[in-house]
């Protein structure tokens, strides 16, 4: 494993570095609307931004309008955006949905790389269902040919952004009688087909992120199926693949950290607990973040290597996970009742960070695959378990 950077690497670090400073000043601290929406409107001007420069999709081969960029220097952009605090670009249209339209999509699906990369484009993931969450292969979701059209109905819940999204990528039954992992199809659909009804979820903050999405006699062309009929499964799993690293995550955990570091540091009368079990706590922190960045340096050595990481990919997704409550959890105790109230309050400590993230991070054990399935991975996987 080599998890050093090249000198060409650390020069385009300093070009990302200098286009935040020179669009966002050097005293950035990063933007919180007062609600989802305001978020999501300045993410989208950044995003027009980074389009403009040529940034949506820096690993894209530049006959798909990326930079052909290499596994580390994807790894670098990712990271310098999260840390400093700037929205990057959409993951799911970016992440996902671009790289297996270059596997799997035909020469007319592959026109929607031109609307990924302008951000003209914006999509949300259809996988889970009510009754299917971390065993997608039970999804219910039905589509019928009809003609030249797929006829679906059925629902989606926890897709994230549905309210915005142009497209959505989906998991079908297209063949009822089959074996679960059978019998499945992944569809293209635009949002603006007649028939789709999209209603908010609203999470513990009060925050609209998530939606049910409703299908009733929705009819989706044939030509928008990627792949095999009844062989989608296997495209959507291959679509769970991409951008595998997580270093983004523990980018910008390190910057949460490091403001609790100097908050702590500044304001010792603060503290809700001992000043040395305060430092105990943010020393295990510290250990844990060089942690989660190593595990994410060898995933990008195995790629780098040509290797494909797979219960590696887990391990650093789970410890990331779980370190993100567990940070939120010491954040919580460090600044005791007045860490505990939310931004907009007099009394507030860091501007309620430390409120908003131990809510926040309450779903990410269980978002993009839970905590027990990625031990699942590792235990089968990594350490040759058997399945029970």
């Amino acid at each position: 494993m080599d998890f050093r950077f090249s000198a060409e690497d650390e020069t385009w670090r300093g070009e990302i570095r200098a286009w935040i400073e020179g669009e966002f000043g050097a005293g950035w601290r990063g933007f919180r609307g007062e609600d989802a929406e305001a978020d999501y409107v300045f993410a989208a001007g950044v995003r027009q931004k980074l389009a403009a420069k040529g940034w949506t999709a820096p690993a894209y081969p530049e006959e798909a309008g990326g930079l052909g960029a290499s596994f580390a220097q994807q790894a670098i952009f990712n990271e310098e955006l999260a840390y400093n605090r700037v929205p990057g670009p959409d993951l799911i249209s970016v992440g996902y949905v671009g790289p297996t339209l270059m596997l799997y999509g035909t020469d007319e699906q592959k026109e929607h790389l031109d609307g990924i990369v302008s951000a003209r484009e914006t999509w949300c993931q259809g996988y889970s269902e009510p009754g299917s969450g971390s065993d997608l292969a039970s999804l219910q979701t039905r589509a019928t040919r009809d003609g030249d059209d797929y006829v679906v109905n059925g629902q989606k819940i926890w897709t994230s952004n549905a309210h915005h999204a142009n497209w959505m990528f989906m998991l079908v039954r297209t063949d009822p009688d089959a074996p679960k992992h059978r019998g499945i199809s992944y569809l293209l659909l635009d949002m603006e087909t007649p028939g789709i009804t999209v209603r908010p979820l609203i999470n513990m903050m009060g925050r609209h992120g998530f939606n049910e999405v409703f299908f009733e006699d929705v009819r989706v062309p044939i030509a928008n199926r990627v792949g095999e009929e009844n062989r989608g499964w296997y495209v959507g799993m291959a679509t769970m693949d991409f951008e595998r690293s997580a270093i983004a995550s523990s980018a910008g955990l390190r910057r949460n950290f490091e403001d609790l570091l100097e908050f702590v540091h500044d304001n010792p009368s603060a503290l809700a607990i001992r000043r040395r079990e305060a430092r105990n706590l943010l020393a295990q922190t510290a250990i844990e973040l060089a942690v989660g960045r190593s595990l994410s340096l060898r995933i990008l050595s195995m790629q780098g290597a040509g290797l494909v990481p797979n219960y590696e990919a887990s391990i650093a997704k789970m410890f990331g996970s779980e370190l993100n409550q567990r940070f939120a959890r010491t954040g919580t105790r460090i600044l005791g009742p007045y860490g505990q109230l939310r931004d907009g309050s007099v009394r507030a400590l860091l501007d309620g960070a430390f409120a908003e993230s131990y809510m926040g991070t309450v779903p990410s054990t269980i978002a993009g695959g839970s905590s027990e399935i990625q031990r699942n991975i590792i235990a089968t996987r990594g350490l040759g378990l058997p399945r029970g």
